[in-house]
């Protein structure tokens, strides 16, 4: 089986597009370049990559949302090689595409990629956020080589690496009659309005906290951003769970909040480094893993500091 990496560009380009003309004008070529492309890869592969609609361009099958992925990674790798290829080794270069879970990357990202990109300045970064069902398809589809967040439901297929652990806490405005606490259970709070981030398999994770200790918890409201969450904790509408560090103490509005650390039993979340089983990060990649996991030492020798709730894996 024969194939160059200029055709499985042309192939993932326009899987990505969903359209033969998108991906011929996003690489200046003609369309018949394109077509013939995907026209060989399905020759040399015996697979139905495309399901041709006539008018509205291309939907990958099954098949080919497999290959997608795979074509992906190699040209990942292959620019990776590249970019070793043109600097002997010597410096870390090239683009590195990362994804972290929306609680924690505010938090811990911005700085650690101005501290990688000023040791590594040929190196140019984009991270983006997503809710852990969008950054697990996301990684299987090949969009990001890693991303930070937790392990819920993890799939055969990714690869996890725990960092640190987080503690579930509770959340409350100033004023909340049970603010004045140094700790609280959830039996305390079952009672009382909560506030839930509404986010799939978040909320599941926060629903199984009460289930396992036998409770039903009072859901006031949902919320689909941190920020409405803190808002509406801070007016006193309700109490949140949460495992992320915790800041800041204010909401955007001003209202104040304070964190208190739950008793019982309670699974805390592990935060770690996600990527595709079986697929060799790039050298960029595993520079920002290094990175990432010496940020997490760090942090990890904070604990209830400044409510800021860092508990080591160690």
């Amino acid at each position: 089986m024969h194939f160059t990496l200029k055709q499985l560009r042309y192939f993932t380009t326009a899987g990505e597009f969903g359209s033969v003309t998108k991906a011929a004008e996003a690489l200046h070529v003609s369309q018949p370049s394109i077509s013939s492309a995907v026209l060989y890869l399905e020759e040399q592969t015996g697979l139905q990559l495309f399901v041709r609609h006539h008018a509205q361009g291309l939907s990958l099958t099954p098949a080919g949302r497999k290959f997608l992925r795979k074509s992906k990674q190699l040209l990942t790798e292959a620019d990776g090689l590249g970019h070793y290829a043109n600097t002997l080794g010597e410096d870390i270069t090239g683009k590195l595409h990362i994804v972290g879970f929306p609680t924690f990357t505010p938090v811990m990202l911005p700085s650690l990629m101005k501290k990688f990109i000023k040791k590594y300045p040929s190196v140019t970064i984009q991270c983006d956020e997503g809710h852990q069902k969008e950054i697990i398809q996301s990684l299987i589809d090949g969009q990001y080589e890693i991303a930070l967040t937790y392990d819920l439901q993890i799939p055969p297929e990714i690869d996890f690496e725990p960092i640190m652990e987080f503690p579930p806490y509770a959340v409350l405005a100033f004023d909340h009659p049970l603010a004045e606490r140094k700790a609280l259970s959830l039996d305390d709070l079952a009672a009382y309005p909560m506030v839930l981030l509404d986010w799939p398999m978040t909320r599941d994770y926060f629903y199984s906290l009460f289930l396992s200790q036998n409770l039903e918890p009072n859901i006031a409201y949902r919320a689909q951003s941190i920020a409405m969450i803190r808002g509406l904790v801070g007016n006193g509408l309700g109490y949140s769970l949460s495992n992320a560090p915790l800041v800041s103490n204010k909401a955007l509005d001003g209202t104040k909040m304070k964190a208190i650390p739950l008793s019982g039993n309670l699974r805390p979340l592990r935060l770690g480094i996600a990527k595709i089983s079986q697929f060799r990060l790039t050298s960029v990649a595993e520079a920002f893993a290094v990175l990432l996991k010496e940020q997490a030492l760090e942090l990890s020798e904070s604990v209830f500091l400044d409510d800021r709730f860092y508990i080591s894996l160690n």
